[in-house]
């Protein structure tokens, strides 16, 4: 080493050790409340609070794709009323087609008067008629919406939009790229369960997210797991029937709606997680795959190899695990 370039070396060592040490004693922030009838719950390293700046962009989310929230873009669609739709419907529609067209209509923004006739959307708990059935389902079909490259157009006006297995997703990406923008390389994104992470946890190490087992639990007290992943650098999101379902005259209605039969599902994969670089992208896909099954879910993983997938099934009466290969060294246990 040439003696002009010590100085250099030490300048370059002693930069490292400082920039460490400033990420270590940089604070992990907080913050958590409520949004699209969910909670969510947001971890950073940084020196500011950002809960403000936040919640701002989970009201444009909101304000975006809010079945709830009169005044929103996907309302004002579903009410017939001229609106240009703003970027954020409009990444979302558009990614929701290509993942309809994708798995063939297992995943679709327009199944919502199926779901509300069976009572989730309406908690009537009233099992319909096959007419009913029938009379909705010509309502229902991504292929009968489509984007003109200024409005939203609906083959017949009484078709509904319902983008709710796709928007917290979407939300947690949201909330995970201004964190991305101001800098920040340690945190943790989670809305309704669906979660964005970068970096390592405050217990520096990397973050790592529970698999609920699948046992029937509509009140959501049970935490038993089923298995730890290590998610860092990772999106994931999990869809299940165990907590959402009802008993009527002995039988069990799952919560997630075939839209090609217009029906509960009616299959063995009891709980579906999807990790990918997308949360929207994953929450999306395991809702399809809830609808699939696991053998036509495995067809759709052979074709989007950036996916990686952890099913838990009914065998007989037992529950069984089939996961791609390469999640095998993200389980933690």
């Amino acid at each position: 080493m040439k003696k002009w370039q010590l100085p250099f070396l030490v300048l370059l060592i002693v930069g490292t050790v400082l920039i460490i040490r400033q990420q270590q004693s940089m604070p992990y922030q907080k913050c958590s409340g409520l949004i699209f009838g969910t909670t969510y719950h947001v971890t950073y390293q940084y020196d500011d609070d950002l809960h403000a700046e936040v919640v701002a962009k989970l009201k444009e989310v909101d304000a975006a794709l809010s079945m709830f929230n009169e005044q929103s873009t996907i309302s004002k669609i579903n009410n017939n009323e001229a609106v240009k739709p703003d970027k954020m419907f409009l990444d979302v529609f558009q990614l929701a087609q290509q993942i309809s067209q994708d798995t063939q209509g297992a995943f679709d923004i327009t199944v919502a008067p199926l779901v509300n006739i069976w009572g989730f959307g309406f908690k009537h708990g009233q099992e319909p008629t096959t007419h009913a059935i029938d009379s909705l389902r010509q309502f229902v079909g991504y292929q009968k919406v489509s984007y003109n490259g200024k409005t939203i157009q609906k083959q017949d006006p009484r078709i509904m939009l319902d983008c709710s297995a796709i928007a917290k997703g979407y939300g947690t990406d949201v909330v995970a790229r201004l964190l991305d923008e101001k800098g920040i390389t340690n945190y943790l994104v989670e809305i309704g369960g669906e979660v964005v992470t970068r970096g390592i946890s405050e217990k520096r190490v990397p973050w790592k997210i529970g698999v609920t087992k699948p046992t029937d639990d509509t009140l959501h007290v049970g935490n038993d797991l089923q298995t730890v992943l290590n998610v860092t650098d990772k999106a994931m999101a999990t869809s299940g029937n165990y907590r959402n379902f009802y008993y009527k005259g002995g039988r069990k209605y799952a919560h997630t709606i075939d839209p090609k039969t217009g029906r509960p599902v009616q299959h063995n994969i009891l709980s579906a997680t999807v990790l990918c670089n997308q949360c929207a992208k994953a929450d999306a896909y395991a809702t399809a795959f809830m609808v699939m099954g696991l053998d036509k879910a495995r067809e759709v993983l052979e074709r989007n190899p950036d996916l990686m997938v952890y099913f838990i099934y009914d065998d007989k009466g037992v529950n069984k695990v089939w996961y791609s290969p390469s999640l095998k060294d993200k389980i933690e246990q």
